[in-house]
């Protein structure tokens, strides 16, 4: 990165954010907020009919997301809640056997949740329990904070995120028309909101030598493609949109069926709040009343 683009993001955080005393962690400026909470209204204006709304909290049961598949797939960015246990004077006698600065952590233990990877991971269990595993595509808005354990911290990687979901859930041809539709449509969202961007192919970042022939299967079978738009450089662009097919894992897993009793397919656009209105800032710069009319009508700011 040369130094002019370090001093242009420099100057953009200082309007957008202060520290939170971690890498990958921030707080956002009323400015900020402002434009997130455009581009969420943007994403409901643009919703399907027939939607049904969830939001989930940060956190998700240990065990469902175990059973989902991540902790193989992704174990390197999984953060998991853990507390210390026994009674008032139980907890009291470890932390006085401990330095009170940082030795009290070593009395933790992990407990039956972990911190929301993804927002959509919750919904599938939910639907399996509650619908009976019938899936007659179904079309869902879900939306969490999420959390993944970055090993790097640029501008554009958080490691807290807000994300937002439309999962379909169906048979094949649905979550691939799902998809298909979808991604489409993100392009001229995206000519909306007056970003350059681009469309590729992508795989997840899985891990170990396993996760290398997952994304290699990933991209030629292209389940995954993501919506590109310069946020450090041309050349690097950030993923601001992803567009993904699982085919039948999550319907296998929590045994989802078509009407016609077939393992139903899953398929999501998710879109990363915080990164797309770092890319509105990086492109428009940090004085709204020099954005774009028509972006600024687009965000209703």
């Amino acid at each position: 990165m040369n130094a002019d683009t370090e001093g242009r993001l420099e100057s953009i955080g200082k309007a957008l954010f202060h520290c939170n005393g971690n890498a990958g962690v921030r707080a956002g400026t009323a400015l900020y907020e402002q434009v997130v909470e455009g581009i969420l209204a943007f994403i409901t204006r643009n919703r399907d009919s027939n939607t049904e709304v969830l939001r989930f909290p940060p956190v998700m049961s240990r065990s469902q997301l175990e059973k989902s598949g991540y902790l193989s797939s992704f174990p390197h960015l999984l953060g998991c809640v853990s507390c210390l246990h026994g009674k008032e004077a139980e907890i009291r006698a470890l932390l006085e056997q401990r330095d009170s600065k940082s030795g009290w952590a070593d009395a933790l233990s992990a407990i039956d949740l972990v911190l929301t990877p993804a927002a959509c991971y919750p919904l599938y269990p939910l639907v399996a329990a509650r619908d009976g595993g019938r899936a007659k595509g179904q079309l869902f808005d879900v939306a969490s904070y999420c959390f993944r354990r970055e090993a790097t911290h640029e501008f554009d990687r958080l490691q807290a995120f807000r994300m937002r979901e439309f999962v379909c859930i169906g048979d094949g041809k649905q979550a691939m028309d799902f998809r298909a539709r979808w991604m489409c449509r993100a392009e001229e969202l995206a000519r909306q909101l007056g970003v350059p961007y681009k469309m590729a192919q992508a795989s997840d970042p899985f891990f170990g030598r396993v996760g290398k022939l997952a994304a290699m299967l990933q991209v030629e079978q292209a389940l995954k493609f993501e919506l590109l738009i310069p946020v450090l450089s041309e050349d690097e662009p950030t993923a601001c949109m992803s567009f993904n097919y699982h085919r039948d894992h999550f319907g296998t897993t929590w045994n989802l069926r078509t009407e016609a009793g077939e393992p139903a397919h899953t398929a999501c656009v998710a879109f990363g709040v915080d990164r797309l209105a770092l890319a509105l800032f990086a492109t428009h710069g940090t004085d709204l009343q020099r954005w774009p009319v028509s972006v600024r009508e687009a965000l209703l700011i």
